[in-house]
């Protein structure tokens, strides 16, 4: 799983997710991608299981980017505790995604093979996303 070496505090607020990404918002490396269509946090735990439904489906052929990295801490009290006594214990990592924003790029296999990988991939994340591929400018 994805998780920050280490962070200048281990808390934070939830804050908001206005605005759609202005960095980040096209293909930087590979020649397909997928795009983020709306806000949300995705979990390290979805990051990786996306990542592994890609690896798989391409049979470890080409090569595959990662865009986002979840540098969010999110925590959670005790199940049933009573109402005070401060935040609760860190629980997991997120990556706060705001729309276009670029989540994963592939180079190196064909454009079906990218396409159903990513088809498969976005099932596991929990925004919804699109298929975009690199423009080719003469």
């Amino acid at each position: 799983m994805l998780s920050p070496k280490r962070t200048k505090f281990r808390k934070q607020q939830r804050g908001r997710l206005k605005g759609k990404a202005t960095r980040g918002n096209s293909i930087a490396f590979g020649d397909y991608a997928i795009q983020a269509n709306e806000a949300g946090w995705i979990t390290s735990k979805q990051i990786e299981a996306t990542r592994r439904v890609i690896t798989r489906y391409t049979k470890r052929g080409g090569k595959l980017w990662i865009k986002i990295f979840p540098d969010k801490p999110i925590t959670a009290r005790a199940a049933e505790s009573r109402m005070g006594a401060g935040k609760g214990a860190l629980d997991y990592w997120v990556a706060a995604i705001r729309p276009n924003t670029v989540i994963f790029e592939l180079k190196g296999v064909d454009f079906n093979t990218a396409k159903q990988a990513m088809s498969l991939a976005s099932y596991k994340l929990p925004i919804k996303t699109k298929f975009i591929t690199r423009e080719i400018s003469n």
